[in-house]
Protein backbone atom coordinates (compact mmCIF):
# COMPACT_ATOMS: atom_id res chain seq x y z
CA UNK A 1 0.00 0.00 0.00
CA UNK A 2 1.21 3.51 -1.02
CA UNK A 3 1.24 5.79 2.13
CA UNK A 4 2.13 9.07 0.13
CA UNK A 5 -1.08 10.80 1.25
CA UNK A 6 -0.86 10.04 4.99
CA UNK A 7 3.10 11.32 5.02
CA UNK A 8 2.02 14.56 3.31
CA UNK A 9 -0.71 15.12 5.69
CA UNK A 10 1.90 14.48 8.72
CA UNK A 11 4.29 16.68 6.60
CA UNK A 12 7.30 13.78 6.20
CA UNK A 13 8.84 13.93 2.60
CA UNK A 14 7.14 12.35 -0.02
CA UNK A 15 8.89 11.18 -3.54
CA UNK A 16 5.75 12.82 -5.48
CA UNK A 17 2.73 15.19 -4.31
CA UNK A 18 -0.02 13.00 -3.60
CA UNK A 19 -3.38 13.83 -5.12
CA UNK A 20 -7.31 13.06 -4.07
CA UNK A 21 -10.62 14.93 -5.48
CA UNK A 22 -13.27 16.10 -3.69
CA UNK A 23 -16.52 14.40 -5.16
CA UNK A 24 -14.31 12.30 -7.13
CA UNK A 25 -16.57 9.92 -6.59
CA UNK A 26 -19.26 11.43 -8.89
CA UNK A 27 -21.33 12.50 -12.13
CA UNK A 28 -18.34 13.01 -13.62
CA UNK A 29 -17.67 9.30 -14.30
CA UNK A 30 -19.65 7.15 -16.34
CA UNK A 31 -18.95 4.29 -14.28
CA UNK A 32 -21.00 6.15 -11.07
CA UNK A 33 -23.58 7.36 -13.42
CA UNK A 34 -24.45 3.68 -14.56
CA UNK A 35 -24.57 2.90 -10.60
CA UNK A 36 -26.64 6.00 -9.83
CA UNK A 37 -29.15 4.51 -12.62
CA UNK A 38 -30.12 1.75 -10.43
CA UNK A 39 -31.20 3.24 -6.71
CA UNK A 40 -31.58 6.40 -5.54
CA UNK A 41 -29.01 8.52 -3.83
CA UNK A 42 -29.46 7.50 -0.01
CA UNK A 43 -29.97 3.93 -1.65
CA UNK A 44 -26.37 4.04 -2.91
CA UNK A 45 -24.84 5.24 0.42
CA UNK A 46 -27.02 2.55 2.22
CA UNK A 47 -26.08 -0.19 0.23
CA UNK A 48 -22.45 -1.24 0.93
CA UNK A 49 -21.14 -3.45 -1.93
CA UNK A 50 -22.87 -0.50 -4.07
CA UNK A 51 -21.06 2.13 -1.95
CA UNK A 52 -17.35 0.18 -2.28
CA UNK A 53 -17.87 -0.19 -5.89
CA UNK A 54 -18.29 3.83 -6.70
CA UNK A 55 -15.58 4.38 -3.77
CA UNK A 56 -13.21 2.30 -5.71
CA UNK A 57 -13.75 3.53 -9.08
CA UNK A 58 -11.71 7.14 -9.41
CA UNK A 59 -8.90 5.39 -7.50
CA UNK A 60 -8.46 2.95 -10.45
CA UNK A 61 -9.82 5.52 -12.83
CA UNK A 62 -7.71 7.89 -11.90
CA UNK A 63 -4.93 6.86 -10.18
CA UNK A 64 -5.82 9.07 -6.80
CA UNK A 65 -3.47 8.65 -3.62
CA UNK A 66 -6.20 8.11 -1.46
CA UNK A 67 -9.97 6.74 -1.69
CA UNK A 68 -12.93 8.60 0.13
CA UNK A 69 -15.69 6.64 1.92
CA UNK A 70 -18.72 7.28 -0.52
CA UNK A 71 -21.57 8.36 1.82
CA UNK A 72 -22.98 11.51 2.87
CA UNK A 73 -22.55 13.98 5.46
CA UNK A 74 -26.33 14.33 6.28
CA UNK A 75 -26.49 10.77 7.46
CA UNK A 76 -25.66 11.59 11.05
CA UNK A 77 -28.56 14.12 11.34
CA UNK A 78 -30.86 11.10 9.80
CA UNK A 79 -29.63 8.54 12.02
CA UNK A 80 -30.35 10.87 15.02
CA UNK A 81 -34.18 11.00 14.49
CA UNK A 82 -34.53 13.45 11.69
CA UNK A 83 -36.47 12.79 7.93
CA UNK A 84 -34.11 13.40 5.32
CA UNK A 85 -35.15 12.90 1.61
CA UNK A 86 -33.75 14.21 -1.36
CA UNK A 87 -36.14 16.15 -3.69
CA UNK A 88 -36.00 16.07 -7.79
CA UNK A 89 -36.12 18.32 -10.92
CA UNK A 90 -36.58 22.44 -9.75
CA UNK A 91 -36.90 20.76 -5.76
CA UNK A 92 -33.96 18.98 -5.96
CA UNK A 93 -31.44 18.55 -3.07
CA UNK A 94 -31.44 17.56 0.84
CA UNK A 95 -34.52 18.38 2.67
CA UNK A 96 -35.63 17.75 6.49
CA UNK A 97 -39.44 18.45 6.31
CA UNK A 98 -38.98 18.46 10.60
CA UNK A 99 -36.37 21.02 10.99
CA UNK A 100 -35.14 21.58 14.50
CA UNK A 101 -36.58 24.90 15.78
CA UNK A 102 -36.91 24.82 19.06
CA UNK A 103 -35.84 23.24 22.27
CA UNK A 104 -38.52 20.44 22.02
CA UNK A 105 -37.59 19.89 18.28
CA UNK A 106 -34.09 19.36 19.99
CA UNK A 107 -34.59 17.00 22.72
CA UNK A 108 -36.47 14.04 20.23
CA UNK A 109 -33.25 14.35 18.65
CA UNK A 110 -30.81 11.45 19.70
CA UNK A 111 -27.20 10.41 19.82
CA UNK A 112 -27.25 7.33 17.50
CA UNK A 113 -25.14 3.75 18.10
CA UNK A 114 -22.96 3.79 15.09
CA UNK A 115 -23.14 0.12 14.87
CA UNK A 116 -27.41 -0.08 14.75
CA UNK A 117 -28.69 3.20 12.80
CA UNK A 118 -25.06 3.80 11.04
CA UNK A 119 -23.45 0.67 10.30
CA UNK A 120 -23.93 0.13 6.54
CA UNK A 121 -21.30 2.96 6.51
CA UNK A 122 -18.77 0.76 8.86
CA UNK A 123 -19.71 -1.95 6.64
CA UNK A 124 -18.68 -0.50 3.62
CA UNK A 125 -15.18 0.64 5.18
CA UNK A 126 -15.10 -3.05 5.71
CA UNK A 127 -15.75 -4.04 2.90
CA UNK A 128 -13.32 -1.39 1.29
CA UNK A 129 -10.12 -2.30 3.61
CA UNK A 130 -10.07 -5.63 1.49
CA UNK A 131 -9.26 -4.23 -1.59
CA UNK A 132 -8.06 -0.66 -1.54
CA UNK A 133 -4.19 -0.32 -2.10
CA UNK A 134 -4.06 3.43 -1.19
CA UNK A 135 -5.51 5.18 2.42
CA UNK A 136 -9.28 5.36 3.08
CA UNK A 137 -10.56 8.74 4.63
CA UNK A 138 -13.70 8.71 6.28
CA UNK A 139 -15.13 11.99 7.01
CA UNK A 140 -18.50 14.06 8.17
CA UNK A 141 -19.81 17.35 8.46
CA UNK A 142 -19.28 19.52 10.71
CA UNK A 143 -21.25 20.37 13.65
CA UNK A 144 -21.99 24.05 12.51
CA UNK A 145 -23.04 22.82 9.01
CA UNK A 146 -24.97 19.83 9.84
CA UNK A 147 -26.89 22.33 12.32
CA UNK A 148 -27.38 25.19 9.19
CA UNK A 149 -28.88 22.07 7.75
CA UNK A 150 -30.99 20.89 10.47
CA UNK A 151 -32.41 23.78 11.46
CA UNK A 152 -32.87 25.46 8.27
CA UNK A 153 -34.56 22.02 6.77
CA UNK A 154 -32.65 22.17 2.97
CA UNK A 155 -29.80 23.98 1.23
CA UNK A 156 -29.07 27.80 1.12
CA UNK A 157 -27.00 30.68 0.30
CA UNK A 158 -27.62 32.88 3.29
CA UNK A 159 -28.63 29.97 6.18
CA UNK A 160 -30.44 33.23 7.34
CA UNK A 161 -33.02 31.16 9.73
CA UNK A 162 -30.05 28.67 10.96
CA UNK A 163 -28.02 31.64 11.75
CA UNK A 164 -31.31 33.49 13.30
CA UNK A 165 -31.82 30.91 15.23
CA UNK A 166 -28.07 30.14 17.00
CA UNK A 167 -28.22 34.08 17.36
CA UNK A 168 -31.33 34.98 19.12
CA UNK A 169 -31.35 31.68 21.31
CA UNK A 170 -27.69 30.95 22.32
CA UNK A 171 -28.18 28.16 25.17
CA UNK A 172 -30.24 25.92 21.90
CA UNK A 173 -27.34 26.58 19.38
CA UNK A 174 -25.04 25.56 21.82
CA UNK A 175 -27.10 22.44 23.01
CA UNK A 176 -27.50 21.29 19.45
CA UNK A 177 -23.78 21.98 18.43
CA UNK A 178 -22.76 19.95 21.83
CA UNK A 179 -25.03 16.52 21.10
CA UNK A 180 -23.94 16.69 17.60
CA UNK A 181 -20.52 16.59 18.11
CA UNK A 182 -20.89 14.18 20.68
CA UNK A 183 -22.76 12.07 17.88
CA UNK A 184 -19.90 12.73 15.11
CA UNK A 185 -17.13 11.61 17.87
CA UNK A 186 -18.81 8.66 18.05
CA UNK A 187 -19.65 8.38 14.10
CA UNK A 188 -15.64 9.16 13.15
CA UNK A 189 -14.48 6.67 16.13
CA UNK A 190 -16.32 3.57 14.93
CA UNK A 191 -14.97 4.63 11.18
CA UNK A 192 -11.53 4.59 12.40
CA UNK A 193 -12.45 1.17 14.63
CA UNK A 194 -13.57 -0.06 11.49
CA UNK A 195 -10.46 0.38 8.92
CA UNK A 196 -10.73 4.28 8.22
CA UNK A 197 -6.75 5.45 7.72
CA UNK A 198 -7.70 9.73 7.87
CA UNK A 199 -10.78 11.43 8.32
CA UNK A 200 -11.65 14.91 6.62
CA UNK A 201 -14.50 17.35 8.24
CA UNK A 202 -16.54 19.32 6.02
CA UNK A 203 -17.21 22.57 7.40
CA UNK A 204 -18.95 23.37 4.32
CA UNK A 205 -21.18 26.24 5.56
CA UNK A 206 -18.27 27.97 7.49
CA UNK A 207 -18.13 30.99 5.33
CA UNK A 208 -21.77 31.78 6.39
CA UNK A 209 -20.08 32.85 9.25
CA UNK A 210 -18.62 36.07 10.26
CA UNK A 211 -14.96 35.18 12.35
CA UNK A 212 -16.85 36.46 15.73
CA UNK A 213 -19.15 34.07 15.58
CA UNK A 214 -16.96 30.59 13.63
CA UNK A 215 -15.25 31.37 16.97
CA UNK A 216 -18.79 30.95 18.94
CA UNK A 217 -20.58 28.60 17.12
CA UNK A 218 -18.06 27.26 14.42
CA UNK A 219 -14.58 26.72 15.18
CA UNK A 220 -14.80 25.15 18.93
CA UNK A 221 -17.16 22.59 18.14
CA UNK A 222 -14.63 21.23 15.09
CA UNK A 223 -12.00 21.80 18.13
CA UNK A 224 -14.37 19.03 20.36
CA UNK A 225 -14.53 16.20 17.78
CA UNK A 226 -11.04 16.35 16.92
CA UNK A 227 -9.58 16.28 20.41
CA UNK A 228 -12.65 13.61 21.26
CA UNK A 229 -11.19 11.07 19.39
CA UNK A 230 -8.64 8.26 19.75
CA UNK A 231 -5.93 7.80 17.13
CA UNK A 232 -2.32 7.11 16.90
CA UNK A 233 0.41 9.67 15.23
CA UNK A 234 -0.54 8.36 11.86
CA UNK A 235 -3.82 8.75 11.62
CA UNK A 236 -4.41 12.37 10.09
CA UNK A 237 -7.69 14.66 10.45
CA UNK A 238 -8.52 17.37 7.51
CA UNK A 239 -10.91 19.79 8.43
CA UNK A 240 -12.07 21.75 5.31
CA UNK A 241 -14.46 24.66 4.78
CA UNK A 242 -15.63 26.73 1.17
CA UNK A 243 -14.93 30.65 1.50
CA UNK A 244 -12.84 30.38 5.03
CA UNK A 245 -10.24 32.82 4.11
CA UNK A 246 -10.59 34.50 7.08
CA UNK A 247 -11.14 31.34 9.16
CA UNK A 248 -8.26 29.57 7.83
CA UNK A 249 -5.98 30.31 11.41
CA UNK A 250 -9.36 29.01 13.51
CA UNK A 251 -9.47 25.60 11.77
CA UNK A 252 -5.38 25.30 12.44
CA UNK A 253 -6.25 25.61 16.17
CA UNK A 254 -8.92 22.88 15.63
CA UNK A 255 -6.10 19.97 16.44
CA UNK A 256 -6.85 18.93 13.08
CA UNK A 257 -3.05 17.95 11.00
CA UNK A 258 -4.23 19.00 7.75
CA UNK A 259 -6.55 22.41 6.55
CA UNK A 260 -7.90 22.34 3.38
CA UNK A 261 -8.13 25.37 1.25
CA UNK A 262 -10.39 26.60 -1.53
CA UNK A 263 -9.16 28.74 -4.57
CA UNK A 264 -10.09 31.73 -3.02
CA UNK A 265 -6.62 31.85 -1.18
CA UNK A 266 -2.99 30.95 -2.71
CA UNK A 267 -1.37 28.43 -0.58
CA UNK A 268 1.74 30.53 0.26
CA UNK A 269 -0.66 33.01 1.87
CA UNK A 270 -2.60 30.23 3.27
CA UNK A 271 0.76 28.96 5.24
CA UNK A 272 1.00 32.44 6.69
CA UNK A 273 -2.58 32.36 8.54
CA UNK A 274 -2.29 28.78 9.52
CA UNK A 275 1.29 28.56 10.66
CA UNK A 276 4.12 26.27 10.19
CA UNK A 277 2.35 22.98 12.27
CA UNK A 278 -0.30 21.87 9.83
CA UNK A 279 -0.35 20.53 6.25
CA UNK A 280 -2.27 22.67 3.64
CA UNK A 281 -4.33 20.88 1.18
CA UNK A 282 -6.03 22.12 -1.88
CA UNK A 283 -6.40 24.51 -4.10
CA UNK A 284 -6.90 24.41 -7.74
CA UNK A 285 -10.27 25.55 -9.16
CA UNK A 286 -12.16 23.20 -10.30
CA UNK A 287 -13.38 25.31 -13.62
CA UNK A 288 -10.04 25.30 -14.22
CA UNK A 289 -10.23 21.28 -15.70
CA UNK A 290 -12.63 22.87 -18.45
CA UNK A 291 -9.58 24.50 -19.82
CA UNK A 292 -7.61 23.28 -22.68
CA UNK A 293 -4.70 21.50 -21.87
CA UNK A 294 -2.20 23.91 -22.29
CA UNK A 295 -4.28 26.33 -19.97
CA UNK A 296 -4.80 23.72 -17.71
CA UNK A 297 -0.96 22.91 -16.92
CA UNK A 298 -0.15 26.30 -16.00
CA UNK A 299 -3.29 26.58 -13.34
CA UNK A 300 -1.54 23.27 -11.86
CA UNK A 301 2.21 24.34 -12.33
CA UNK A 302 0.83 27.66 -10.59
CA UNK A 303 -0.72 25.71 -7.15
CA UNK A 304 2.40 23.41 -7.25
CA UNK A 305 4.56 26.23 -7.10
CA UNK A 306 2.65 28.06 -3.98
CA UNK A 307 2.77 24.92 -2.47
CA UNK A 308 6.45 24.59 -2.98
CA UNK A 309 6.97 27.84 -1.33
CA UNK A 310 4.74 26.85 1.45
CA UNK A 311 6.67 24.49 3.21
CA UNK A 312 6.70 20.57 3.53
CA UNK A 313 3.01 19.00 3.93
CA UNK A 314 0.95 19.74 0.32
CA UNK A 315 -1.83 17.24 -0.32
CA UNK A 316 -3.48 18.25 -4.28
CA UNK A 317 -6.69 18.84 -4.50
CA UNK A 318 -9.19 21.21 -5.78
CA UNK A 319 -10.83 24.03 -4.08
CA UNK A 320 -14.40 22.26 -4.02
CA UNK A 321 -15.31 19.18 -5.39
CA UNK A 322 -15.15 18.06 -8.57
CA UNK A 323 -18.10 19.71 -10.61
CA UNK A 324 -20.80 17.11 -12.32
CA UNK A 325 -19.65 17.72 -16.19
CA UNK A 326 -16.01 17.56 -15.64
CA UNK A 327 -13.96 16.04 -18.72
CA UNK A 328 -12.57 12.97 -17.64
CA UNK A 329 -9.38 13.19 -19.97
CA UNK A 330 -9.06 16.48 -18.13
CA UNK A 331 -8.89 14.80 -14.58
CA UNK A 332 -6.69 12.46 -15.87
CA UNK A 333 -4.59 14.68 -17.25
CA UNK A 334 -4.30 16.42 -13.72
CA UNK A 335 -3.61 13.43 -11.64
CA UNK A 336 -0.58 12.72 -14.16
CA UNK A 337 1.14 16.15 -14.19
CA UNK A 338 0.85 16.48 -10.18
CA UNK A 339 2.28 13.41 -9.83
CA UNK A 340 4.80 14.16 -12.22
CA UNK A 341 5.75 16.71 -9.35
CA UNK A 342 8.34 15.74 -6.62
CA UNK A 343 7.73 18.68 -3.61
CA UNK A 344 11.19 19.88 -2.49
CA UNK A 345 12.45 18.55 1.48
Amino acid sequence: MSYRFIDACLRRPVDRTPIWLMRQAGRFLPEYRAVREKVTFLQLCKTPDLACEVTLQPVDILGTDAAILFSDILVVPEAMGMELHFGTGDDHGPQFPHPVRTHADLARLHIPDPEQELRYVNDTIRLLRKSLNVPLIGFCGAPWTLAAYMIEGRTSRSFEKAKATLFADEQLAHELLTKISDALIRYLQAQLDAGAQALQIFDSWAGALGPEDYRKFGAPYVAQVVQGLKRDGNTPVIVFGVETGELLAQLAATGADVVGVDWRVPLDDARGRVGPAVALQGNLDPASLFLPPEALEKRVARVLEQADAAGPGHVFNLGHGVLPTTPVESVKALVRQVHAHTPPR
